[in-house]
């Protein structure tokens, strides 16, 4: 890259963004992107991603189709390039047809750099139409580990970005992704048909991050205890709804400022929820994984893990929370006999049987009221509360059965949506002027409406009812009442909020008998998960070896040395040893290894007259001294 290109890289981050440098492998992704080559990088939560394609994007001319599963990152990305006089826009589940036509034909005539797109956006016949009239130099895969079925998080229509391949000859393409095993690494490369390829992977070693396990079975009794001993912001995370409730009205009752957060609440209230807890105003956040997508809140001192997750990969991305700031902080893993017993038994709970899917297929089409041969390319309401009540199921069968439907194509369910309120003018100006002297009442509403937003007669616009409520201080509840008048009148078209969850069906329903599931991918799957999960075992019965060791090495970094500040570490380094012990456990430890590599928990099984810490700490040092 010559110099004025690297120079324009750096005026760009310091002019839009404010950093006077980039973070570790930032620059070198951003040269191989500029350099047209395909590339892949694995970046740690909070190790600035979207600036590895925004940047690049802007020192150059086109627009960047970024594809990505999280409605709520979405939207947070697009209003924060937004703010910063970048235009970007946004199309995902749940926007009606003449609001995606609309976005598409803004982003194809105007100087538009960002378009986000869900990943299942891309294979309807509308954005096929479109995609010739959009000037795209680079595509950015956000979350590229849904691209694998290996991965924890497997999406069907990633499959499926490979075909903008034949499309858009010669665009480079850069997935990103917070965590990946090296056979997730391999398939994500394949997947997307990578040419003239670069990988860069940053340590997963974080020095200023602690890591713990306990086993507690008072867990509040415990959290407490970490919260007395660390001051500061923190993130207990639950598995359940009801839990998150539970652990937080625990904690107010002992004096500690906390809240509750799951995506079973209203999109109004999370939003107030996570910006108090940003603020500072609420210390500490319960929440399901529902939490944290896109939170750039650096001072975050503890995340607790109340509940143990699935697999490492979820671990990592949500204890990788703590600490952004590069001051200390602590990931504490709390676990107990009965929640080791209950994780053993998820890889049965997630794979529900081909009956059960298609009986819970059948429900969801009585539900939905949709009739065999409709619905495709349709978005619908779904209140899985209700839904579960009054079917009488099981609401982890219905979250894995859905899941199921969605690895083989039947539908979607995205749980997190929010589409602000729209508005706009369907009549000319003088049967406006008309209907105004004709309904004096109405003036008012229609005035404010038109001086508070530009466009509003060109093109559906965004409202908000509370700003219009409070310039014309009367409850938001009147607003909306006087815009459905407006709409009965036909002077408007009034498409209100939406904040539940929604299912998208890719093709028409069929009958339930007619579901089929690939059988062997299917069990392949199941085997998978498996193996992560007894992988999470692993990390917490662990006795001696470091934690962050653990981690980096899932991921395929076998660089990463001992952190020196888990409970591991920190155990070991209270152990003395005399140099007689040294120079004896050290001359067991090359004798035995001599012969050839020889797994450590192998070598500790011989070494049965040995205390396995003070061995362990031979063995590290051994290592350090190569």
């Amino acid at each position: 890259m010559n110099q004025e290109m690297n120079n324009r890289i750096h005026s760009i981050l310091k002019n839009y963004w404010g950093y006077d440098r980039f973070r570790p492998l930032q620059e070198a992704i951003i040269h191989a992107v500029l350099e047209g080559k395909d590339t892949l990088a694995l970046l740690p939560t909070g190790g600035g991603k979207s600036i590895c394609y925004q940047v690049p994007v802007m020192a150059t001319e086109g627009l960047c189709l970024v594809i990505s599963p999280l409605i709520a990152l979405m939207k947070d990305q697009v209003e924060g390039l937004q703010r910063r006089g970048i235009t970007a826009f946004a199309i995902f589940s749940g926007m009606s047809r003449a609001a995606v036509i609309n976005t598409l034909n803004v982003a194809a005539e105007s100087n538009c750099r960002f378009l986000y797109v869900s990943p299942e956006r891309l294979e309807s016949n509308l954005f096929k139409e479109y995609l010739p009239s959009l000037p795209i130099s680079l595509v950015a895969v956000d979350e590229a580990h849904c691209v694998s079925q290996w991965g924890y998080d497997f999406r069907p229509p990633y499959l499926r970005i490979a075909a903008l391949r034949s499309e858009l000859p010669g665009i480079p393409f850069l997935a990103l992704t917070a965590s990946a095993t090296p056979e997730v690494q391999q398939d994500i490369i394949d997947k997307l048909e990578f040419r003239n390829q670069v990988l860069f992977r940053q340590s997963f070693e974080r020095p200023n991050l602690s890591y713990s396990v306990f086993r507690a079975d008072a867990r509040i009794n415990k959290i407490l205890d970490i919260l007395q001993k660390v001051p500061g912001s923190s993130i207990v995370y639950c598995k359940s709804r009801r839990r998150t409730r539970e652990i937080s009205d625990l904690l107010r009752l002992h004096g500690i400022s906390a809240d509750y957060y799951h995506a079973g609440l209203d999109q109004e209230i999370r939003s107030s929820k996570q910006d108090q807890w940003i603020r500072n105003q609420i210390r500490v956040i319960v929440c399901t994984n529902a939490f944290g997508m896109g939170i750039d809140k650096p001072d975050v001192r503890t995340v607790v893990h109340a509940d143990i997750p699935d697999c490492l990969e979820n671990y990592y991305q949500e204890a990788g929370r703590a600490g952004r700031d590069g001051k200390k902080s602590y990931a504490v893993l709390l676990y107990d006999e009965n929640s080791m017993a209950q994780l053993q038994e998820q890889a049965n709970l997630r794979s529900p049987s081909l009956e059960e899917i298609r009986k819970v297929y059948q429900s969801i089409a009585n539900f939905l009221q949709i009739p065999s041969g409709t619905g495709e390319g349709q978005y619908f309401e779904f209140d899985l509360p209700v839904f579960i009540k009054n079917f009488q199921w099981a609401g982890h069968t219905v979250m894995f059965a859905m899941k199921a439907l969605e690895q083989e194509g039947w539908l979607t369910f995205n749980e997190q949506v929010f589409l602000p309120a729209t508005i706009q003018f369907i009549v000319s100006k003088d049967s406006l002027y008309r209907f105004e002297k004709e309904n004096p009442d109405q003036d008012e509403t229609v005035k404010t409406l038109l001086r508070a937003y530009e466009g509003i007669f060109d093109q559906p616009v965004a409202v908000n009812e509370k700003a219009i409520a409070s310039l014309m201080r009367i409850p938001a509840e009147q607003v909306m009442e006087q815009w459905w008048r407006l709409q009965q009148h036909g002077i408007i078209a009034y498409q209100p909020q939406k904040d539940k969850p929604q299912i998208y069906f890719p093709r028409h329903r069929v009958a339930a008998a007619d579901i089929r599931i690939d059988a062997r991918a299917y069990a392949a799957r199941k085997e998978q998960f498996q193996r992560r999960m007894n992988q999470m075992v692993d990390y917490i019965k662990e006795e001696l070896a470091c934690r962050a060791v653990i981690i980096g090495r899932y991921f395929g970094d076998t660089a990463i040395k001992p952190c020196g500040t888990c409970d591991h570490c920190l155990r070991r380094k209270s152990i003395s040893l005399s140099q007689e012990e040294f120079e004896t456990i050290s001359k067991q430890v090359l004798e035995l290894a001599g012969a050839g590599p020889v797994p450590a928990k192998e070598l500790l099984q011989k070494m049965e007259s040995t205390s396995k810490e003070k061995a362990w700490k031979v063995i590290e040092f051994l290592q350090a001294e190569n």
